[in-house]
């Protein structure tokens, strides 16, 4: 695969999971990186690698997102 390629299929990845917190946290508000980690660990447990690495990304997403919010230092 090309090295564009790679990027932008890496680019797009973080917005899918940066626009997923966006919609876990409005769903489940403070349970949302919970919620993502269940995911993570169901598609992890059925064998699927992949998605349990996305939505694990979604996850430290909606985590990073928090941190961000509160300012926490």
């Amino acid at each position: 695969m090309p090295r564009s390629r790679r990027k932008k299929d890496t680019q797009t990845t973080l917005q899918d999971a940066e626009l997923m917190a966006v919609v876990l946290e409005g769903r489940h508000g403070v349970f949302a990186a919970e919620v993502a980690d269940f995911f993570a660990l169901l598609h992890n447990q059925l064998g699927d690698l992949s998605r349990s690495r996305a939505w694990g990304g979604v996850a430290r997403s909606v985590r990073r997102r928090e941190h961000d919010r509160l300012g926490v230092a």
